[in-house]
């Protein structure tokens, strides 16, 4: 065999095996599901406003799961089991995906609470973040506690309280945006602002937008941003 024979040969395996090596866009995500014997883990993602099924593996006597799948850009997946007797779990257990490789380890009890994910870093930060507006949440309810035990008569302590809880809103939104705004490389920053009700301030909104990195504009969320901003600001010029 030729030299040039022998180059060629090696450079064909070579690219044969590149071509057969973890494209960068792959997510390798593997857990185990503790107390769960035999069943089918779903797992799931939205697509054009519908939840679908995009793979799935069975459960037999081993917890531990694997899936390999392509993810274009950070987004939302979901876990869902559906148990032998082909009855599903009433909570789904939602997770930030991304090219990397993710473990979940998580209970069939507590399926979604007991979750501990790792390996995402936009996963990481909606952790964080949670973990901040949790307090909001807790004090809202504390609100809510005091206003069904205030008397219906008492008009003054009910305004009161219906003032802190506006006031505690918008609390609540401005540490949302400040967060989005710390983190503007990430896909979090997008998703966080998508995630918020629609009276939401569309001033925030354009300035977390045009904090954006190129890439995360370019992302799913970042593009859905986008969307949703030209989408308001055409609604408010139309009223």
């Amino acid at each position: 065999m030729s030299v040039y024979k022998l180059l060629g040969s090696s450079l064909l395996i070579f690219v044969l095996m590149a071509s057969c090596g973890p494209s960068e866009n792959e997510m390798t995500l593997t857990g185990n599901v503790k107390g769960l014997k035999k069943g089918t883990l779903l797992l799931q993602k939205i697509q054009d406003t519908l939840l679908v099924t995009i793979d799935s593996v069975q459960v037999l006597g081993n917890a531990n799961f694997s899936f390999t799948k392509e993810v274009g850009s950070p987004e939302i997946y979901y876990l869902y089991v559906r148990l032998e007797n082909g009855s599903l779990l009433d909570t789904r257990l939602p997770f930030f995906a991304e090219a990397a490789p993710i473990n979940i380890e998580t209970t069939l009890k507590n399926f979604a609470v007991d979750a501990v994910i790792t390996g995402s870093k936009n996963q990481k930060l909606l952790d964080e973040y949670n973990s901040i507006t949790r307090r909001y949440t807790d004090k809202n309810l504390e609100f809510i506690e005091q206003s069904l035990l205030t008397p219906t008569e008492d008009d003054s302590l009910i305004l009161a309280i219906e003032k802190q809880q506006v006031r505690l809103k918008q609390s609540k939104y401005l540490a949302t945006v400040n967060y989005a705004l710390n983190h503007n490389d990430s896909e979090i920053a997008p998703y966080i602002m998508l995630s918020q009700p629609y009276e939401g301030n569309i001033k925030y909104l354009d300035t977390v937008y045009n904090t954006l990195t190129k890439r995360v504009k370019e992302s799913s969320y970042g593009a859905k941003l986008d969307g949703y901003i030209k989408l308001r600001k055409e609604s408010n010029t139309e009223n």
